[in-house]
């Protein structure tokens, strides 16, 4: 049970939030960009909140090794 609870600890040290606001989501490719400029592809196997338009506050997880890697999407209060 330590060994389970180790590399749960371990998986969320390599993760990268990146909060801002949406300038532009493509639906077609998956890709969100945000108004400070950066742009992010989410693959596939990450599901996108239906409330992601324009405007919209999100938080941006990627991996801590490859911050091109999207790992999660939310939106932000």
């Amino acid at each position: 049970m330590a060994l389970g609870a180790l590399a749960l600890m371990n998986s969320a040290a390599f993760a990268t939030t990146k909060d801002g606001v949406v300038s532009e989501f493509i639906p077609e490719t998956k890709v969100i960009t945000l108004e400070d400029g950066s742009s992010f592809t989410v693959p596939p196997d990450v599901a996108i909140p239906s409330g992601i338009v324009p405007g919209a506050k999100v938080s941006i997880t990627t991996d801590d090794d490859d911050a091109t890697k999207v790992t999660g999407v939310t939106l932000s209060p």
